[in-house]
């Protein structure tokens, strides 16, 4: 990995990068490729770099990611040989001082970006308003600027004890270099001292810090922050608040990399205002109804649909289909129609109180479907997997794609009950790092996201009657992982069960 410039592509247009799930990686990378028209696409477990000359407007729509970030710089890791504090504290310090005017780049940049959004706005308020009172423009930038504020973290204490815990902490560990440290330690209090004598500027920021590796073995994410905080006071004059800064700054450092960044909005993307009850993680669904290959016209079924946020997901970004939503918990239907309707979407999707395996439609009308199969541990799957895939392979048009979210144990018993060898991998298909280790590959195709591995994901796949295994991503849920599995028709089943009584929809019947 080359560090490259901070803040600035090639041609001068803005770096950024975003944070998503482990295993949602390869769904960004196509996203903003498509969305954003972002070129020098790489990623890193968990990050997804880039460069665009979209407009914050545009960035905020992306759907498979959690926050983005204006790129300060992205460089190799800290270089200290040994686990030692004094050391990593330098390294630390230079992260400011080596090339401040990085720093100053990513601001400027940072502050346009908000002028922009914030000129685009108001132009847009004045063109829906045009009788409303006019507010004083300095106003309306000046808001912009100082409301850019990310969730809320843990409330830090004040920086000046970090150097007592450096030094006692040093001591207790019998430190051969603990003299020396204690000599940094003191030049950093009086470095402390200095900032916080300096004339207080207007500007004002906070650090968020993520630790991992050797960096987390001697410091804490709570101390580095302070060691950074303090660094950009003595650089800058900047002025330290921790509850309603101008400007936030996020640094994560590990042994594969140290990144900076500026945090763009207030609240993480993956946050929908449009949902009002959570139930699946919103980049997840999304992702989901991305390999469903939706068209408009398209009939969409989600037999399981718990409280509705696959459907709320696809119908904001797939407008002209219709959806079918069905589930025989009457809490988790309760839900979704609170989230349909708190979403404006009662035109696009009807709910039904139906089991899985006897959905009342009529055979191959469906054109995707798209569950989360229950893990049985908050919902029971009450039927057996098999059961649930022949009659959703019942109801599918021959062509049509099913996807779904399956734990390792729904996969153990479709492979338990496979008719055939596994199908070739193909192109685009990418299961997240087994190891949940870092990783660092610059890419421009999804196809280079780790081929070897690719077949490793799709042995969980075995076609299932007329399914045939074609994609599958190993993805993280937090606690547990799971796969997206997507299936194609590719042939009328041998045999169904007799057809059950239909639902009575003018545009089912269409």
């Amino acid at each position: 990995m080359e560090p490259g410039e901070a803040g600035l592509g090639t041609k001068g247009a803005p770096r950024f990068f975003c944070t998503a799930g482990r295993g949602l990686e390869p769904f960004l990378m196509r996203e903003v490729r498509e969305r954003l028209a972002a070129t020098q696409v790489e990623y890193m477990s968990g990050k997804v770099f880039f460069i665009t000359c979209s407009n914050l407007s545009m960035i905020k729509k992306l759907k498979s990611a959690e926050r983005v970030f204006l790129l300060i710089k992205k460089q190799f890791p800290l270089t200290a040989s040994s686990p030692s504090k004094g050391k990593i504290l330098h390294e630390m310090r230079r992260l400011i001082s080596d090339d401040p005017g990085s720093w100053l780049n990513a601001i400027s940049l940072w502050k346009s970006l908000l002028e922009n959004d914030a000129q685009k706005e108001k132009l847009s308020q004045s063109i829906n308003n045009p009788l409303k009172r006019k507010v004083d423009e300095n106003e309306i930038v000046i808001s912009k600027k100082l409301k850019v504020e990310v969730q809320k973290n843990e409330e830090i204490q004040q920086a000046f004890p970090l150097v007592t815990q450096v030094e006692e902490s040093a001591l207790e560990q019998g430190d051969s270099n603990a003299g020396r440290e204690n000599l940094q330690g003191k030049e950093l209090e009086d470095e402390v001292e200095e900032a916080a004598d300096a004339p207080s500027p207007a500007f004002t920021f906070r650090v968020s810090c993520r630790c991992s590796g050797t960096v987390a073995k001697v410091f804490t994410a709570q101390e580095v922050g302070k060691i950074i905080g303090i660094a950009l006071m003595k650089q800058f004059g900047w002025k330290a608040d921790l509850r309603t800064p101008n400007l936030e700054i996020f640094i994560h450092l590990n042994d594969v990399y140290s990144v900076l960044g500026i945090p763009l909005f207030r609240v993480p993307l993956a946050s929908r205002t449009y949902i009002q009850m959570a139930g699946l993680r919103s980049t997840i669904a999304w992702a989901m109804a991305s390999l469903a290959d939706i068209k408009a016209g398209a009939l969409v079924l989600d037999p399981m649909c718990g409280l509705g946020t696959i459907l709320l997901e696809a119908a904001k970004e797939w407008p002209n289909v219709y959806y079918v939503g069905t589930d025989v918990s009457d809490s988790q239907l309760l839900g979704a129609q609170g989230n349909v309707k708190a979403a404006n979407l009662q035109d696009r999707i009807e709910l039904l109180k139906v089991s899985v395996v006897d959905l009342p439609l009529p055979s191959e009308c469906v054109d995707s479907i798209i569950s989360d199969i229950p893990f049985g541990k908050k919902f029971k799957l009450g039927k057996d997997i098999t059961s649930i895939l022949q009659e959703m392979e019942r109801v599918l048009r021959v062509g049509g794609t099913i996807v779904l979210l399956l734990s390792e144990d729904h996969c153990r018993c479709l492979q338990d009950c496979g008719e055939s060898s596994v199908p070739q991998s193909p192109p685009g298909s990418h299961p997240a790092d087994p190891e949940g280790k870092e990783n660092t590959i610059p890419s421009e195709t999804e196809s280079s996201l780790g081929e070897a591995s690719k077949q490793e994901c799709l042995d969980k796949m075995p076609p299932f009657g007329s399914l045939v295994a074609v994609e599958c991503y190993k993805v993280s849920l937090g606690k547990t992982d799971a796969f997206i599995c997507k299936y194609k028709k590719s042939q009328a089943a041998r045999c169904y069960l007799p057809e059950p009584h239909c639902v009575q929809s003018s545009l089912l019947a269409s």
